[in-house]
């Protein structure tokens, strides 16, 4: 109940799911994806086998646990950004906080080596409010000085379905399926000082959806002393992006509107929008229960999206030009447990983690590449029996800098995971 409360609470009473300038292009600002455990390790996942939390970056991933194991995992976070630009010579500053839900995934078993995970969690959000002006003199005319007013709200979930199998105690397959969908509203209001002038109201909104499937491997062989070598693979199919989109543009005047433009395009496989197709590789080492490393690296292919030519993704800020391109993220990440089964000193039964990375847009603004770099910690508290915890996790960064007249984002995130375990049909035993 809660998972569908907090995406129709964000589509309906006007509330930013993430807020970013750069959210206007596209469907918006892309989601790290991942539980707190693993984003507070700079959001790797794709090599990791922990059967204590549940690891969505990678469908293979669900195999590994205790054999009756049930686990749940409920996270929400909270975004809070500076926002840096250079205007006219001068630097001018603002501010922003939002709070969404992160996912909400259940997980457990099928038979013997084989498990699988369903949740929800967000895909997209599009969140930005801005003012512009014009004053010249040759363009206002009689009609006063023009001031251009853009925001836009909304965003995109997906639903997955996933599982897995292990064959010969080291190799796991997995295979999922993610269905998009959601709405996004983008706005531009033309307003004139002349108060005899109308002023235009003109934007979109869309309906989206897509289905796509995922599928996964990984490798575990043990080497050295009680040291564990995983590697990990993932790829993400190209799906076409559905559903459609309703334009207008309307002049207003009091109460007076007259129509400019009104249509609404159907959008599907003759529209040729893609959901890019992502691949994924990572290798992690480490210790059981003690310790682990990892490095991932991931490229999404949004140069072959077409978000350029469709209408209600393509909205460019006046003299601004966006445009797709292929990205790519680095990570890595480590955990630390002192000693998970320390009776008397508690915080050594917490896993401690950290995490780097840097993470490219799949748009570039006047040609030039938006890329978020940061650093992540976090923690889990252990809670009563089995591997329910609490997670804490915090990731700080910048995105872009204040060069090419960019908006520079400062940000402090924090994410709470609530991380439930625990052992279903088992059959006591008493002598």
């Amino acid at each position: 109940m809660l998972s569908v409360a907090f995406p129709l609470l964000a589509q309906t009473d006007g509330a930013y799911g993430a807020y970013s300038p750069y959210s206007i292009y596209g469907v918006g600002e892309l989601n790290k994806g991942g539980t707190s455990f693993t984003r507070s390790m700079g959001g790797i996942g794709i090599a990791t086998r922990n059967r204590k939390f549940i690891n969505t970056m990678n469908p293979a991933a669900v195999t590994a646990r205790d054999t009756l194991s049930f686990m749940a995992d409920f996270g929400i976070g909270g975004n809070n950004k500076i926002f840096s630009q250079k205007i006219e010579g001068e630097t001018v500053h603002s501010a922003n906080n939002t709070f969404n839900l992160n996912d909400f995934i259940l997980s457990f078993p099928l038979y013997k080596s084989s498990a699988m995970m369903i949740g929800i969690t967000p895909f997209s959000n599009v969140g930005y409010n801005y003012t512009s002006s014009v004053t010249d003199p040759e363009i206002i005319g009689n009609t006063g000085n023009i001031s251009y007013n853009s925001y836009g709200e909304g965003g995109m979930y997906e639903i997955f379905a996933a599982a897995g199998a292990t064959f010969w105690k080291r190799f796991s397959a997995g295979a999922e399926i993610l269905y998009y969908f959601g709405n996004m509203d983008k706005v531009t209001n033309q307003i004139y000082s002349n108060a005899s002038t109308r002023y235009i109201n003109s934007g979109s909104t869309l309906f989206l959806n897509g289905l796509t499937g995922k599928f996964g491997i990984q490798y575990e062989q043990k080497v050295g002393n009680n040291l564990s070598l995983t590697v990990g693979a993932t790829y993400k199919m190209k799906t076409s992006l559905k559903g459609y989109c309703d334009t207008y543009s309307y002049a207003v005047l009091s109460s007076v509107s007259d129509t400019l433009k009104q249509n609404s395009d159907t959008l599907g496989v003759n529209s040729k929008a893609y959901f890019a197709d992502e691949i994924g590789v990572g290798i992690s080492i480490g210790k059981p229960d003690r310790w682990s490393a990892e490095f991932n690296w991931i490229r999404s292919g949004w140069n072959k999206s077409n978000f350029d030519s469709i209408e209600g993704l393509s909205i460019k800020p006046k003299e601004i030009e966006f445009s797709a391109t292929a990205s790519n993220s680095y990570r890595a990440g480590f955990e630390f447990v002192p000693n998970r089964d320390d009776i008397r000193y508690y915080f050594k039964r917490c896993s401690y983690r950290g995490g780097v990375y840097h993470d490219e847009s799949y748009y570039l603004f006047d040609g030039n590449k938006v890329a978020s770099t940061g650093i992540t910690l976090g923690i889990t508290f252990p809670v009563f029996t089995y591997y329910n915890g609490i997670s804490l996790g915090l990731d700080m960064g910048q995105r872009a800098s204040i060069r090419n007249n960019m908006v520079r984002e400062r940000y402090v995130n924090f994410s709470i995971g609530i991380n439930i375990h625990d052992i279903w049909f088992q059959k006591p035993r008493y002598e």
